[in-house]
C-alpha cells in the first residue's frame, strides 16, 4: 500500500491536470442531463396505472388532463371565448368545460345541477386543460396570463412547471449557503487559511465530475437533480477532512512532507475506505426499490460518493502537496480550544446516556413505524405557495376535484351505458364525460362529427371522462379508486384500463410500502458485512449499525410526535441516506479507539479518542446537518424540504450518539471490543 500511495504523492501534478480536464469536461456535459420532474413516471414499467396511460397514449391523441384553471367573473360566452384562448396556447393539447358535458344554449337552471356546479359555479368558470410535457414552464406561464391576477390554476401540470422553474434557483442558495458555512467551520478547524479552499475545492471537482457523468442515464428525477451534489458535498466532505488531520499529525511525526503524506493516506485508508463503502452501500440498496426514484438517486448518489473516494485518494493529497508552501505561509493559531475538557465531560455523561440510548431504542423504533404518510406529488406544495393558495381558491368555489380516464373494450354502448349508470351512482363521481354520456346509448356512432367522436372512441376502445370529488390522495380516494375498478371489473373482467392522479398514487403507495423492509434489511446487512470484513470483529458491527439505526429511528419518531406527515418516498431514501452517511463518524471513532486502547488504560484510550476524533466530526457533522437544514428551511418543494429537514436533523442525532453514547458502549464493551486488556490495565486496576 505505501509503494502505491508514493506513487500517487510522485505523480501528482499529472493526477491534478487529469482531474481538473475531466472536471472542464463534465461541467460541460452536465448541461446535456435530462431532468424529469413527475414522480409518477417512475412508478415500474408493468404497474396498472403506467399500461393504462400507454394504452391511452396509443389509442387517443389526447392525454389525462393535468390542470384545472379557474377564471372569475364570467358569463357563460364569456367563458366558451376563454375556453378559446386557454386551447390556442402553444402546449395545451385539450380544454374541456362546461359545453362539454352540456348543452349550453338551454337554460342554466334547466341543467344538471351537479354538471353545471362542476364547471360553472358563483360566475367563476373551471376548465379541465391537459398540458404536454414538451414546453410545459412556458404553457402554464401562459395559462396564468389568460386566467388573469384573479384566475388561479392547479393539477400536476401546474405543479411540475412551478418546480422546475423554481427548485434550480433554491438549490443554488441552499448551495452558496452551504459552502459559505462550510468554510467557516473548515477555517475554525484548519491550521492555515488556504487549507479550507483547498477541500471545497476538491470536494467541487468530486461534485463536477458526478454531476456531467449523470449522462449516462440520459435522464435523472428532479430529486436528484436538486439534492444530488449537495448531498454528495455534505457526506463526503468527511473523506478530505480525516486525510487533512491525519497528515498534519505525520507531518509532526516525519521530516519530509511526501512521506508524511504517504503515511496520512496508509493510515487513513481503512477510515475512509470503510466509510464511503458504507455510504455508497447505503445508496445502492436503493437501487433494490420498485419504484424507480430509488434507483433513479441511488446509482447517481452511489457514483458520486465512488467518485468522492476517487478523489480524496488521489486528488486532494495531490493539490495539498502542490500548494503546501503557500499553505504554511498562510499558517495561524489555532482559533478553537482543544477537545480535552469536552472528552472529559464525555467519560462523566457517557454511562447515563447509555442507559438511556438502550430504554430509548424500542420506543424509537415503534413511532417511527407509526407515522402518516403522504405517497404522491399533491402535498409538494405549501398553502403559502401560489399554488397552495391557487389550490385553495379553487377547492373554495368548486371543491377537491381529480380527473379519472377509464378505457373499456368495443363499441357496445348499452354495456357502456350500464357501466356509466353504475359509475354515476358512486358518491365521489360528479360528472362522466362520454359517448354514452353525451349522445346516448340510442344514438348511432355515425351521428357524431368526428372530430367529437376521435375525442370518445378509438378503433378498439371507449374513453369515459370521470371528474371526481376527491383529493389527489387520502382514504377517500383510495376507496373511490378500488370502487371505479371494481365497477369496471364487473362489466369488462381483466379488460378495462383506468388512469388518473389519483389512481397513479394508489399504485404509488401500493409500490413504495413493499419497498421498505427490503430496502431497509439489504442497505442494513451490506454496511454490517463491510464493518466486519473491515474490522473483523462480530460485536463491533452490531454495535455501530445499532447505534446509527437508532440515530435514525429518533428522527424519525419526531413527525409521528408532532403529528405531522411525511412523505412516504423521503421515509425511505432518509433511512438509507443517514446510515450511509453518518456511519463514518462511528467508524472514524471506533478505529482511533483501538489504536489508542492498544496504548492506553481505558478510560485515558476513550478521552484521547474524543478529543482526537471531536474536529473531525464535528466538522462533517456540522455542515451536513446546516446543509440539510437550510434545505429543510429555503426550499418551496415541500418533497426536497421534508427530505433536508430529515437529513439536517438525523446528523444531529447521529453526532450524538457517536459522541455522547458510542463512548460508554465501548467501554462498557472492551473485551468484545479488543479482547484480553494489556498487563498495564490490570496494574492501574490495582
Amino acid at each position: 500500500m505505501r509503494r502505491f500511495y508514493t506513487g500517487v504523492v510522485r505523480h501528482r501534478r499529472l493526477i491534478l491536470v487529469l482531474f481538473i480536464l475531466a472536471a472542464a469536461v463534465c461541467l460541460l456535459l452536465q448541461r446535456m442531463v435530462a431532468v424529469n420532474y413527475d414522480v409518477n413516471d417512475y412508478l415500474p414499467a408493468g404497474t396498472a396505472s403506467t399500461v393504462s396511460i400507454d394504452v391511452m397514449e396509443r389509442e387517443f391523441d389526447g392525454a389525462i388532463p393535468n390542470a384545472r384553471v379557474m377564471i372569475r367573473d364570467v358569463t357563460v360566452p364569456e367563458a366558451l371565448e376563454y375556453k378559446a384562448k386557454l386551447a390556442a396556447i402553444p402546449g395545451v393539447t385539450a380544454v374541456t368545460w362546461l359545453d362539454d358535458a352540456a348543452d349550453v344554449t338551454v337554460p342554466l337552471s334547466a341543467m344538471d345541477r351537479d354538471t353545471l356546479e362542476t364547471y360553472y359555479k358563483d360566475g367563476a368558470a373551471l376548465y379541465t386543460v391537459t398540458v404536454a410535457e414538451e414546453g410545459y414552464i412556458d404553457a402554464v406561464a401562459a395559462i396564468r396570463e389568460v386566467a388573469g391576477p384573479d384566475g388561479a390554476a392547479t393539477g400536476s401540470g401546474i405543479s411540475q412547471a412551478d418546480t422546475a422553474s423554481g427548485t434550480m434557483n433554491e438549490v443554488r442558495l441552499i448551495g452558496a449557503f452551504g459552502v459559505a458555512f462550510a468554510l467557516v467551520v473548515l477555517a475554525l478547524t484548519t491550521s492555515s487559511w488556504l487549507e479550507p479552499i483547498l477541500v471545497l475545492l476538491g470536494l467541487g471537482v468530486a461534485v463536477f465530475i458526478n454531476a456531467g457523468t449523470n449522462l449516462i442515464f440520459g435522464e435523472i428525477s428532479f430529486v436528484t437533480n436538486a439534492s444530488g451534489s449537495i448531498l454528495q458535498m455534505a457526506v463526503s466532505l468527511d473523506y478530505s477532512v480525516f486525510l487533512l488531520h491525519r497528515f498534519q499529525e505525520c507531518r509532526g511525526e516525519l521530516s519530509d512532507d511526501c512521506e508524511a503524506m504517504a503515511e496520512a493516506l496508509c493510515k487513513s485508508t481503512s477510515s475512509i475506505l470503510s466509510s464511503g463503502l458504507t455510504t455508497v452501500i447505503g445508496f445502492l440498496a436503493l437501487v433494490l426499490m420498485r419504484f424507480r426514484l430509488g434507483p433513479d438517486m441511488g446509482l447517481a448518489l452511489a457514483k458520486g460518493i465512488a467518485i468522492s473516494l476517487i478523489t480524496a485518494f488521489f486528488f486532494v493529497p495531490s493539490l495539498l502537496l502542490c500548494t503546501l508552501p503557500l499553505a504554511d505561509k498562510l499558517r495561524h493559531k489555532k482559533l478553537i480550544p482543544g477537545f480535552g475538557g469536552f472528552a472529559r465531560l464525555v467519560g462523566k455523561v457517557t454511562p447515563v446516556l447509555a442507559v438511556v440510548f438502550v430504554i430509548a431504542i424500542v420506543p424509537a423504533y415503534l413511532a417511527s413505524n407509526a407515522n402518516d404518510f403522504n405517497y404522491g406529488s399533491s402535498q409538494m406544495f405549501g398553502p403559502d405557495s401560489r399554488y397552495g393558495r391557487d389550490t385553495a381558491a379553487i377547492e373554495e368555489i368548486f371543491g377537491r376535484s381529480d380527473t379519472y380516464v377509464l378505457l373499456v373494450p368495443g363499441r357496445d354502448t348499452a354495456v357502456q351505458a350500464e357501466l356509466s349508470a353504475d359509475l354515476h351512482e358512486l358518491d365521489r363521481v360528479k360528472s362522466i364525460v362520454s359517448y354514452v354520456d353525451m349522445a346516448g346509448a340510442e344514438v348511432p356512432l355515425e351521428y357524431l362529427d368526428d372530430d367529437t367522436l376521435s375525442l370518445l372512441m378509438s378503433e378498439d376502445y371507449s374513453r369515459m371522462v370521470l371528474t371526481v370529488d376527491v383529493p389527489a390522495e387520502g382514504a377517500d380516494t383510495f376507496a373511490l379508486v378500488e370502487a371505479v375498478r371494481a365497477a369496471a371489473e364487473r362489466y369488462y373482467p381483466g379488460e378495462y384500463y383506468l388512469a388518473g392522479g389519483g389512481v397513479s398514487t394508489y399504485d404509488l403507495m401500493d409500490t413504495v410500502t413493499s419497498d421498505l423492509a427490503k430496502v431497509n434489511l439489504v442497505a442494513i446487512g451490506a454496511v454490517f458485512l463491510v464493518l466486519l470484513l473491515t474490522m473483523r470483529s462480530a460485536w463491533l458491527p452490531v454495535l455501530l449499525v445499532l447505534g446509527i439505526e437508532t440515530a435514525i429511528w429518533l428522527n424519525l419518531s419526531v413527525p409521528y410526535f408532532m403529528g405531522v406527515p411525511i412523505f412516504y418516498i423521503t421515509y425511505l431514501i432518509i433511512s438509507s441516506i443517514q446510515l450511509g452517511a453518518t456511519v463514518d463518524y462511528a467508524i472514524l471513532l471506533t478505529d482511533r479507539y483501538r489504536e489508542n486502547q492498544a496504548a492506553l488504560p481505558r478510560r485515558e484510550a476513550m478521552e484521547a479518542t474524543v478529543s482526537g476524533t471531536a474536529v473531525s466530526i464535528l466538522t462533517s457533522g456540522s455542515v451536513l446537518a446546516v446543509v440539510g437544514l437550510l434545505m429543510g428551511y429555503l426550499s418551496s418543494n415541500q418533497l426536497l424540504a421534508q427530505l433536508g429537514l430529515l437529513l439536517g436533523r438525523g446528523a444531529l442525532f447521529s453526532l450524538a450518539i457517536v459522541l455522547f453514547v458510542l463512548p460508554g458502549l465501548l467501554r462498557a464493551t472492551d473485551k468484545l471490543v479488543m479482547g484480553r486488556r494489556p498487563k498495564f490495565e490490570k496494574e492501574a486496576a490495582k
